[in-house]
C-alpha cells in the first residue's frame, strides 16, 4: 500500500531508528589529554607538574586551585599540597614550532612540544610515557624497558620501581599508581619520623654535653676557689 502519489515508504521513514553516536576523533582526544592542564583544560604552561596518579597540570593553575579548593576537580582531590606533585624535566622537541596564528587554547595534534630523550618518540599519547618521581625526568616506557636499569638515563640518579609514574594511564594503570602513591607516602612518613627522632636524640645529646660542661666548669671553679682560700690562710 503506497502513500499519496503512489510512492512506497521505506522502513526508516516509518520506524524511528536510534542514531549512532558520532565517533570521537581519538587522535584529537589523545592530543587534548597530553597537551592540556587537567584543571583548566587549557594548553599546558611551564612549569608542568604531574601528580601521583599521572595527570598533568600547569603548576600555576594548580597553585590557584589549591588556594581555593572549591575549584579543584573531584579527580584531583588527592592533591593536598605541592608535595603531592612533581616538577617535570621534559625534553623539548627541536622541530616543534609555535604557530602564532593559532587560536589561544586550541590544540594542534600534529605539533608535539616534547619527546623522549632516549628514543625521540613524540609525547602525544600514541606512546606510553613515564615520569620518575624521585628526579622528575620523563621518557618513554619503551626506553625504560630497553635501558633495563634503575638509574635514570637523563640525570643518572637511582630510582625504585615504585618511583615510576605512568603518565595519563588507563584504568588498570590508575589502580597501580594508587598503590605506588600509598607506598611513597608511607615511605615519606617513615623518613619524616626518622628525621624527627634523630633531631630529638641530637638535641638531647647536646643538652647532656652542655650539662656535663657546666658541671665540670662549676667543679673546676670550686677547686680553684678552694686553693685560693688555702693560699690566703697560709699567708
Amino acid at each position: 500500500m503506497g502513500c499519496d502519489g503512489g510512492t512506497i515508504p521505506r522502513r526508516d521513514e516509518l520506524v524511528k531508528v536510534k542514531k549512532k553516536p558520532e565517533a570521537k576523533d581519538k587522535d584529537a582526544e589523545l592530543a587534548f589529554r597530553w597537551r592540556c592542564c587537567t584543571i583548566t583544560q587549557e594548553i599546558l604552561q611551564e612549569p608542568i607538574v604531574v601528580c601521583h596518579l599521572g595527570k598533568l597540570y600547569s603548576k600555576m593553575a594548580l597553585i590557584e586551585a589549591l588556594l581555593d579548593r572549591n575549584t579543584l576537580p573531584d579527580g584531583c582531590k588527592h592533591i593536598k599540597n605541592l608535595k603531592d606533585v612533581k616538577d617535570l624535566k621534559l625534553t623539548k622537541n627541536p622541530e616543534f614550532k609555535i604557530d602564532e596564528g593559532k587560536k589561544e587554547g586550541s590544540v594542534d595534534e600534529r605539533a608535539v612540544p616534547y619527546i623522549c630523550p632516549v628514543l625521540g618518540l613524540e609525547m602525544n599519547g600514541k606512546f606510553r610515557f613515564v615520569a620518575v618521581w624521585s628526579c622528575g625526568c620523563v621518557f618513554s616506557e619503551r626506553a625504560l624497558k630497553e635501558i633495563g636499569t634503575n638509574t635514570c638515563h637523563k640525570c643518572t640518579k637511582p630510582f625504585e620501581n615504585n618511583d615510576i609514574v605512568l603518565i595519563n594511564g588507563n584504568e588498570e594503570d590508575l589502580v597501580l599508581m594508587q598503590k605506588r602513591m600509598e607506598i611513597r607516602q608511607q615511605k615519606n612518613k617513615k623518613n619524616k619520623e626518622k628525621k624527627i627522632k634523630v633531631k630529638t636524640e641530637s638535641e638531647e645529646e647536646t643538652k647532656a654535653c652542655e650539662s656535663i660542661e657546666l658541671s665540670t666548669s662549676k667543679s673546676l671553679k670550686r677547686s680553684i676557689n678552694g686553693k685560693i682560700e688555702e693560699n690566703a690562710k697560709k699567708i
